[in-house]
């Protein structure tokens, strides 16, 4: 297989290709490219937050109280976690001239008790190759997820190989075909609409005969309403299992920032047909909705394992619970406390 260079001009550009790299220097620390996935996140609150504060000398009272709670669910950090966060300031500062600090702090107190145990790193093989099984909806983000969670074991001298099991969808084979050039990964691909269980088990088999380290294997992206498909995941799930029986060691599902409350449908479903083990946050570079990470980990039990903030390989972090919420909260009171 040709390796293509990540800014290699061979071949012109088609519309499943992968974004090409941005020409400007990415920032480079977790909680700098955090700081901007999540800016219009923090902005929301920023704004919102620090308009509360603005009348000298105003009391907490129910009016206060109502519009720091709207100001919260905007961001889709979801009704349980504002609920906690506005009954900690009742509770705090009832009928007191509002302290930002104090509510900054319920705010960071109340959220890193939700997202906390959701902290935990990816589960790997103890011998043979990790198989990891990606799924989520179309247009969740879920091939780019894929290219950049195999960026991240090859970056570490790993050998990948992926199996192209959304079948159904050309340019998403295509897409993760191209990827995987890039990465050096191999892929293994099947016949248009041919069974993804078919695609998923010619993959581990080639993962177990060649060595490799990681396998991971696509899905179509599909509906979680569509019972059909949805068993369908059972059934890839299985077919991984009699080659390897531990396996898949991790099913990842990947959430769209954008989708706000709606990913909460997307976990549940997900969560009961596929096994997920663990959820990737996409597109958080381009969403103002980025609190919905908190319900889903609170409601489901899912870890968040990795949070997408950019469109290249690189852009892919380890969730870091601490590091999400510096960068949410930091300077949210800036300018207006």
């Amino acid at each position: 297989m040709a390796i293509f260079g990540f800014g290699r001009k061979d071949k012109p550009a088609t519309p499943a290709d992968p974004p090409a790299e941005p020409a400007t220097e990415r920032p480079r620390g977790i909680l700098d490219r955090l700081r901007a996935g999540l800016a219009k996140t923090a902005q929301v609150l920023k704004t919102d937050v620090r308009d509360l504060f603005k009348r000298e000398g105003r009391l907490v009272d129910e009016p206060f109280l109502e519009e720091l709670r709207a100001a919260l669910i905007r961001t889709d950090m979801g009704p349980a976690a504002a609920e906690a966060i506005v009954a900690d300031v009742r509770e705090r500062l009832r009928a007191r001239v509002v302290d930002p600090d104090v509510v900054l702090d319920s705010i960071r107190t109340q959220l890193l008790a939700r997202l906390a145990p959701a902290e935990a790193g990816l589960k790997v093989a103890a011998t043979g190759p990790t198989v990891i099984l990606v799924t989520g909806v179309n247009g969740s983000g879920k091939t780019t997820s894929i290219a950049k969670l195999a960026r991240r074991f090859t970056r570490d001298g790993k050998r990948v190989v992926l199996g192209a099991g959304d079948t159904f969808r050309a340019a998403a084979v295509e897409q993760l075909a191209l990827w995987a050039g890039r990465l050096g990964a191999e892929i293994v691909r099947g016949e248009p609409n041919c069974d993804p269980a078919s695609v998923a088990h010619r993959t581990v088999a080639r993962a177990v005969e060649g060595g490799f380290d990681v396998c991971i294997v696509d899905t179509a992206g599909r509906l979680q309403t569509q019972s059909n498909l949805m068993q369908e995941l059972g059934k890839i799930r299985r077919v991984i299992a009699k080659q390897i029986p531990d396996a898949p060691h991790e099913t990842l599902l990947v959430i769209d920032a954008t989708a706000g409350q709606n990913a909460l449908s997307q976990a549940k479903g997900f969560k009961e047909a596929a096994g997920c083990t663990g959820i990737v946050l996409a597109k958080l570079d381009g969403s103002a909705r980025g609190g919905v990470i908190v319900p889903v980990a609170e409601q489901f039990g899912l870890p968040v394992k990795f949070v997408g903030v950019g469109e290249s390989a690189d852009d892919l972090e380890a969730f870091d619970p601490g590091a999400f919420l510096a960068a949410l909260l930091e300077g949210a009171l800036a300018d207006g406390g």
